[in-house]
């Protein structure tokens, strides 16, 4: 314990430029509005359209909408198709943030980092737009502005491609080794490997650990508690 604390605090006196994924670390976007109903209803979509045969059987059953839109995008990538698929799902994810949980500790660890004279930003495969909307309904819109990069046409560039990183860094004047990425996937580690970015891991469950250090993952939490104590000097 006290060298996981030891670390945490090593990754978190390291960073003056904080990369926060979005859904997870900031919030469960899907809490009240479940992403795999959202993710049957583009499979739906797609086949009411006479196009069953386009996704695979495993896709099909796919519960993330992400993996949908990218399983499209594939095969018929800057096409009307996915643009408009691409649209609809930004409609559901701005629906979505009306029922949002805020992760537990996330509000008040934005706020004093920010304080602390840290740069924060997002870097999500979630629509920008909703984003913006959560985090100006939580007013946090001010510790992040403008630096939130999401979900752009270009799918191929979604994480574990590092591009949202990468833009990050670039708009912040940032160093890859004066930041630190925040993720809760396997993507989001991939993606700060490849920008040469720190990573810390969140994780809901054993399970979600277990594959973040599996992709490479050396310090995760299960709660943003620990880094709130380490800002405030408390641990």
């Amino acid at each position: 314990m006290a060298e996981e604390t030891k670390k945490l605090r090593e990754l978190i006196e390291r960073a003056r430029f904080v990369l926060f994924d979005f859904d997870g670390p900031i919030c469960r976007l899907f809490a009240g509005h479940s992403a795999e109903r959202i993710a049957s209803e583009q499979v739906r979509w797609l086949e009411g359209r006479g196009l069953h045969g386009l996704l695979t059987a495993e896709e099909r059953e796919q519960p993330d909408p992400h993996a949908v839109l990218r399983a499209v995008d594939r095969r018929h990538s800057g096409s009307d198709l996915v643009t408009e698929l691409e649209e609809r799902l930004t409609h559901q994810e701005l629906t979505a943030v009306a029922s949002a949980w805020p992760t537990q500790y996330a509000d008040p660890l934005i706020m004093t980092w920010h304080a602390m004279g840290s740069r924060l930003a997002v870097t999500t495969n979630n629509s920008p737009r909703a984003v913006s909307r959560y985090l100006e309904s939580r007013q946090l819109g001010h510790c992040f502005a403008p630096h939130i990069y999401g979900r752009t046409q270009d799918l191929h560039l979604l994480k574990p491609n590092p591009h949202c990183l990468n833009r990050a860094l670039s708009a912040m004047g940032a160093e890859p080794s004066s930041a630190l990425m925040i993720g809760d996937a396997a993507t989001d580690c991939e993606a700060a490997l490849r920008a040469r970015v720190a990573f810390l891991g969140f994780a809901r469950d054993e399970r979600q650990a277990k594959l973040l250090k599996e992709s490479g993952a050396e310090c995760v939490v299960s709660s943003l508690q620990p880094l709130l104590k380490v800002l405030r000097g408390q641990s």
